[in-house]
């Protein structure tokens, strides 16, 4: 809950969070969102696939990735956005501000 905490203290209004690939395709076919952080791992799958959703919808998402390195990143993804674990307020807000821009 770390991550809706900062994103509030943001003065983002509505946060949804998904611990799952499967409530964040429900959450993604019910609901509009203007921006979306992936987690890079979610339970034992990653989000590569997900983001693939996200592109073809036109939705602006970022990476949250304890990964540093991009070779675990397909190559279709590496320009997308990401910032490091453990994050704060400035790194989420940079990522929201990348989204702002229309960087996606």
């Amino acid at each position: 809950m770390e991550a809706e905490d900062i994103l509030k203290s943001l003065g983002v209004e509505h946060v949804e969070i998904a611990t799952d690939l499967t409530q964040a395709a429900t959450l993604i076919e019910e609901q509009t969102f203007d921006f979306v952080f992936l987690d890079v791992k979610l339970g034992p799958h990653t989000s590569f696939d997900f983001a693939g959703v996200l592109i073809a919808r036109g939705v602006a998402f970022g990476f949250v990735s304890g990964y540093g390195e991009d070779a675990s990143f397909p190559a279709a993804l590496r320009d997308i956005p990401r910032i490091g674990k453990p994050f704060d307020d400035r790194s989420l807000a940079s990522l929201l501000g990348l989204a702002a821009n229309g960087r996606s």
